[in-house]
């Protein structure tokens, strides 16, 4: 079994990610790619003490990279997992304080 630590890697803070904070009470996070949305919803819970009223969860998909000289070569960034959490009404995460 894994640790909560492992399973959610870090908050993802984008202006999308904000909006959806100050509109809908939902928090993006990073996870880990293998892990199932029981065990995420049992990681956040557990992590910051606040009930998970609905969990989303996609893959996202590594985006191409042009690298080394003149740009003939072709990479990808490393895909992930994606975790979109919607909480309670009354409750809420700070995630400058409590950093994951």
């Amino acid at each position: 079994m894994k640790s909560p630590y492992d399973i959610i890697k870090r908050p993802v803070i984008t202006e999308k990610a904000s909006l959806q904070q100050e509109r809908f009470g939902q928090y993006a996070f990073e996870v880990d790619r293998f892990a199932n949305k029981y065990q995420i919803k049992e990681a956040i819970e557990t992590l910051f003490d606040v009930n998970v009223v609905s969990l989303r969860v996609m893959n996202v998909r590594g985006k191409k990279r042009r690298m080394g000289l003149r740009y003939k070569r072709i990479g990808f960034t490393a895909s992930w997992k994606k975790a979109i959490v919607t909480l309670a009404p009354d409750q809420h995460i700070d995630l400058v304080d409590e950093g994951v």
